[in-house]
């Protein structure tokens, strides 16, 4: 199950922090680590950082963008020390790392970690299906990266241990077909005058919010997106159809 596991870090600002939590994600026997646009690195700090997680580091996978690092997840949890005004589902890392190794059971997925300063932004949190948020004296409640990532690598290999291997009887789509559904919703809605108010950057949140509840499978995808396709069929139909019954609506400056 660890070996289907993979831990992204996004923007990282300072290479020590990466090279640290290196060494946090062996010692509870996770490998992959992925890199997205990392200030520094390689860097000599990470490696001296990385106390003997040399090879993690020598196998980290660099991304230019969130979609290449999760490409092929099929679940993806993140993490975030603030509570976001958007209906999300939020658990803590001893609930939510069992549900994390259903998944990585049989397909690859991610935890998802943001930057030292502000953490992780609003759209890197529409690609996951759920936060984790650590528990802490809320007067202080940021965590070092790095440790951060030891305390949810913990709570994993804890979960781990009792974790009995069921049958999946949900498989969910991987990360760049959703994607892929959610560019062809917002394209459609667009077309159709749906996304007509003000925010609709935050409509298409909620939107995600709700597909994310319901694990998307691969041929549910294929349903939704020939539903897309044929509502844009019908509404081009309908503007081809008014502009023959209004020739002179062309015309109009």
């Amino acid at each position: 199950m660890l070996n289907n596991i993979r831990v992204v870090l996004s923007h990282t600002s300072h290479p020590g922090n990466i090279g640290a939590a290196a060494r946090a994600m062996k010692t509870m026997g996770l490998h992959h680590l992925y890199l997205i646009n990392p200030r520094h690195f390689p860097d000599p700090q990470a490696d001296t950082m990385s106390v003997g997680a040399d090879d993690v580091l020598r196998d980290a996978v660099v991304c230019g963008s969130i979609d290449e690092a999760l490409q092929g997840v099929v679940y993806t949890m993140a993490m975030t020390a603030r509570l976001r005004d958007i209906s999300i589902e939020v658990k803590t890392p001893r609930e939510a790392m069992p549900l994390l190794l259903q998944h990585a059971a049989t397909q690859p997925v991610a935890l998802l970690f943001g930057t030292e300063m502000s953490g992780l932004t609003n759209e890197e949190m529409g690609k996951a299906q759920v936060l984790v948020n650590i528990p802490a004296d809320p007067e202080f409640s940021s965590l070092n990266l790095a440790a951060a990532v030891q305390v949810i690598a913990y709570e994993l290999t804890v979960a781990s241990q009792s974790f009995l291997p069921g049958t999946q009887e949900v498989h969910p789509a991987p990360h760049e077909q959703v994607e892929g559904f959610f560019a062809h919703m917002e394209k459609t809605l667009f077309e159709i005058g749906f996304l007509t108010t003000q925010n609709p950057a935050r409509l298409m949140q909620r939107l995600r919010r709700l597909y994310a509840r319901t694990r998307l499978e691969q041929e549910e995808v294929n349903i939704l997106r020939g539903i897309l396709s044929v509502a844009t069929e019908y509404n081009e139909r309908l503007r081809a159809r008014y502009k023959q019954e209004h020739p002179d609506i062309s015309k109009r400056p």
